[in-house]
């Protein structure tokens, strides 16, 4: 026992130094302005790794029913399982109450995984998106490629355009791809490194669907900066994100259908990057309409904890000890005509 308790304060003396003071330090001065009340719970749950929770997002590509026999009986179970009008049959997610982590597994070529490990609320997005088989569908910013996948547990679309400008993580995107999806659904899909700020000029109203999970200042990442100096650079930088952000979503716009959806996702908790740019694109592009997702907010609440004040047509998770999810913001948009 004496031995345990002093792994485990040396553990947490561990993960306590790690935190960059500089990022916590900006974060508790933005944050408790833009949060209120409800940043002192989320800081505590974001601050402690150890009550970080992981889903298991089972691949029917691949996954058997005795895995999800043998999930019962460690104590996982089924998740978002509510009457959601986004949910399809096969989408299977489990959680653990408790804040453990299921043992990842390795890329084997020729053989499929059978579950991605991810942020529960990070499926948020794709369950708002409500592909549909056959629908022309866009991943802009794709890497490394669990929404993708968690796309293709949805639906099978007419094509699926998954794209990732960075090189290095286009790679580990394609990875992904081939790790998860049969090689007879890949001649549906296509992997590109193009600039996602100029798909919209080279695709235009090509798109049924189309998932924006921007570029974003990574609150949980940027927390534990390894390297103080690289720290106050993210920091310098951070407001350029939403110029950025904009942009994407401009090109998103153009490649989008009339009467195509848009969805909108970061994990920052960031107002500046959320709600700020998706209002200046409501403000300046007419042809764009906000979905409700108050029902889907509804269906999923026993799940996650939102913050309170939104608009209808956003979410966003807020972690908290005992449902460490997030953060995500998911905002939901249709276009309604050409211009």
């Amino acid at each position: 026992l004496f031995l345990s308790l002093k792994l485990e304060k040396k553990t947490k003396g561990k993960l306590q130094k790690q935190i960059c003071q500089v990022v916590l330090d900006h974060f508790e001065k933005q944050y408790t302005a833009e949060l209120g009340d409800a940043w002192s719970s989320v800081r505590d749950a974001l601050t402690s790794p150890r009550c970080w929770q992981h889903a298991l997002l089972l691949n029917r590509f691949s996954a058997g029913r005795g895995l999800e026999g043998g999930l019962a009986e460690r104590g996982w179970r089924p998740a978002l399982t509510a009457a959601l009008p986004c949910l399809p049959a096969a989408f299977r997610c489990y959680l653990s109450a408790a804040p453990r982590r299921f043992p990842s597994q390795k890329h084997r070529p020729g053989r499929l995984k059978e579950y991605y490990l991810l942020n529960a609320a990070s499926l948020l997005p794709v369950l708002a998106l409500e592909v549909k088989d056959g629908e022309d569908v866009l991943d802009l910013c794709a890497a490394p490629g669990g929404k993708s996948v968690a796309i293709l547990q949805c639906a099978c679309p007419g094509h699926f355009h998954c794209n990732e400008y960075d090189d290095l993580r286009s790679r580990w995107l394609e990875q992904t791809m081939e790790s998860f999806i049969p090689d007879a659904l890949m001649n549906l899909i296509t992997v590109s490194k193009l600039d996602g700020r100029q798909i919209g000029d080279l695709r235009p109203e090509f798109y049924d669907k189309v998932l924006v999970d921007a570029p974003c200042s990574n609150d949980r990442s940027w927390l534990f900066s390894g390297d103080p100096q690289q720290a106050v650079l993210r920091l310098t930088r951070r407001k350029e994100l939403s110029s950025l952000q904009l942009q994407l979503l401009r090109s998103a716009i153009k490649a989008l259908r009339p009467g195509g959806t848009l969805v909108y996702s970061t994990c920052t908790l960031s107002k500046a990057e959320n709600s700020d740019v998706i209002n200046l694109i409501l403000s300046s592009c007419r042809n764009m309409m906000p979905v409700d997702l108050s029902e889907m907010a509804r269906g999923v609440s026993q799940e996650f904890t939102f913050l309170g004040g939104m608009q209808q047509h956003e979410l966003l998770v807020l972690p908290q000890k005992g449902r460490a999810w997030g953060p995500m913001y998911v905002a939901k948009l249709k276009k309604i005509s050409s211009t």
